[in-house]
């Protein structure tokens, strides 16, 4: 099975008619109206948007097959997921986060730091995520600067490790 993709998880239910919230992660959010069937994690059950509209930083869905109140509320919290091979590809220096998992990490040294975790975003920009062989896991800005290259074909990221952390200084009192 080839590499699943969350690509929207699904809110609270909407009206009468068996309309959700729908949070999308995609980049323009009403790309999954064409990415066809939507599935669960499992693959267990599939979903496809039938409308779309957008709202407050969410799109207002209908799902075919869901048309009460009752049945869009079951689905809450369900995320829904596309096979890779299906989402377009990415422009240079764009990468999906699954695409980044798992991929060795080590310093422009050449040394082994561990290995890509995840990609998280509190807010403030994109997180990297490493986890080294013993220890406790680096979280770093994923930016130009700590992060000056990524080699997808080499199944590799380049970190440059801050010269010093804030607020990490041992001689501290």
């Amino acid at each position: 099975m080839s590499a699943q993709i969350c690509v929207a998880r699904i809110g609270a239910a909407h009206g009468v008619r068996g309309a959700v919230k729908l949070w999308t992660f995609t980049e323009d959010p009403l790309a999954v109206k064409r990415y066809g069937p939507l599935l669960t994690k499992d693959g267990a059950r599939q979903f496809e948007v039938a409308t779309a509209r957008e709202a407050k930083g969410h799109l207002v869905a209908t799902l075919k097959g869901i048309a009460t109140r009752e049945e869009a509320e079951r689905l809450n919290g369900l995320e829904l997921y596309i096979a890779r091979e299906k989402l377009p590809e990415t422009d240079e220096d764009e990468y999906y986060h699954a695409d980044l998992i798992g991929l060795a990490a080590v310093t422009t040294a050449n040394e082994p730091l561990g290995r890509v975790v995840a990609i998280h975003n509190f807010g403030a920009g994109d997180i990297i995520e490493i986890a080294p062989p013993q220890g406790a896991t680096m979280l770093l800005p994923f930016t130009n600067a700590v992060v000056p290259s990524v080699d997808l074909a080499g199944g590799r990221v380049v970190i440059e490790l801050p010269a010093e952390i804030e607020g990490d200084d041992p001689t501290a009192a």
